[in-house]
């Protein structure tokens, strides 16, 4: 079993990380907190989003782009403080989740769908395109679930994770952003679950699976090339980082429900890899 590393613990429920400038970035759900840690587990608070954070991302300029989840926004970190960049209420089905940030400022960011929590019927729903300037668009929908989202490193191609689907689902993203030739990338079936995901210089996929508990390098056409343990942990996200970008960091929990948030038991854990990441995020 790979020996798994804690970088960062005493967290409510991590997600979004993302390797930026040096450090891992990402959102804590119940302390509404947006984090940045170093290799030396030393966390800054960036900000606090009252309406719980999501994905991650950074504008050209470098400003930080922020999902927040309850009311739908995707919110940008100017110099005197939090702004709303887009509203994403009049395309978003159920609460807003992650999100990655392309080269050129494009955001993609997907939305639950329906509150599963709440016994909601369940349907299909969309991921939405927010332009550099803050226009909304439905960049491609029939999603069951869409969660992570990677681009790999030339920006010609986009994988979602369908939760539940179980599969990755692959499309030619052109120079404008525009997404088509639908097809699946990777399908799990009864042996993984899509969560959080990221890709590698090889044109390989980590995924975070909650439910097997585990992370895996996934090729594409499904071939599990790497398989990490978390034990009894659920794996929420994943992010390549550290100097190299060869340190696998897993978003851990052992619950997921807001009525623990005041026993926090997430953590960032952490393992060296041969690949290093590339790509967004």
């Amino acid at each position: 079993m790979t020996e798994l590393n804690i970088l960062l613990d005493n967290l409510t429920f991590p997600e979004g990380p993302r390797w930026h400038d040096g450090r891992l970035w990402l959102s804590d759900f119940y302390s509404h907190h947006v984090i940045a840690v170093d290799m030396e587990g030393k966390a800054e608070t960036i900000c606090t989003v009252e309406n719980q954070p999501s994905g991650l991302g950074w504008l050209p300029d470098r400003r930080l782009l922020v999902v927040s989840m309850l009311d739908c926004k995707v919110l940008r970190l100017d110099p005197d403080g939090l702004k709303v960049h887009a509203d994403l209420a009049d395309v978003a089905h159920s609460k807003c989740n992650d999100m990655t940030v392309d080269g050129e400022g494009r955001a993609y960011v997907g939305n639950f769908g329906f509150d599963y929590r709440e016994n909601e019927e369940l349907r299909n729903t969309n991921v939405a395109r927010v332009d550099p300037d803050g226009g909304v668009s439905i960049a491609a929908d029939d999603f069951f679930f869409p969660n992570g989202i990677a681009i790999t490193p030339d920006g010609k191609t986009m994988v979602v994770a369908e939760s539940w689907s179980r599969k990755l689902t692959a499309f030619d993203k052109a120079p404008d952003g525009t997404l088509s030739n639908r097809r699946a990338w990777a399908e799990g079936g009864e042996d993984w679950v899509p969560d959080g995901i990221c890709m590698d210089a090889e044109g390989a996929i980590w995924i975070a699976d909650p439910v097997k508990k585990q992370a895996l390098r996934i090729k594409d056409g499904g071939e599990i090339a790497e398989r990490v343990s978390t034990g009894d942990r659920g794996a929420y996200a994943v992010a390549l980082g550290g100097p190299d970008r060869r340190t696998l960091m897993i978003c851990t929990n052992i619950y997921r429900n807001k009525d623990h948030a005041g026993n926090p038991t997430g953590r960032i854990e952490t393992t060296r890899v041969t690949v290093p990441g590339a790509g967004w995020p």
